[in-house]
């Protein structure tokens, strides 16, 4: 299918046809990404889709290792006031 790029103040922009926007599941936005000179457009995802599946797969792989060391540290025992 092709489309007219059409003139939105300084940018320009696409008319998506409904039966497309349905089909894809396009919302009130949309993810936007260039691959290879392509625009790519995606539905966008749900704030943080897919972490617990990676907490599950970095526990079962031991990489879920406090980066901060041992809580509280001397920092929060001796200056931090709660």
């Amino acid at each position: 299918m092709k489309a007219n790029l059409v003139k939105i103040g300084n940018s320009k922009g696409i008319r998506i046809p409904k039966a497309i926007l349905e089909q894809c599941g396009f919302k009130d936005k949309v993810e936007l990404d260039v691959r290879d000179n392509v625009l790519v457009i995606s539905p966008l995802g749900k704030p943080r889709e897919g972490w617990e599946e990676a907490a599950k797969w970095a526990h079962d792989h031991g990489d879920d290792e406090l980066l901060l060391g041992d809580f509280p540290n001397e920092f929060d025992k001796t200056e931090w006031t709660w």
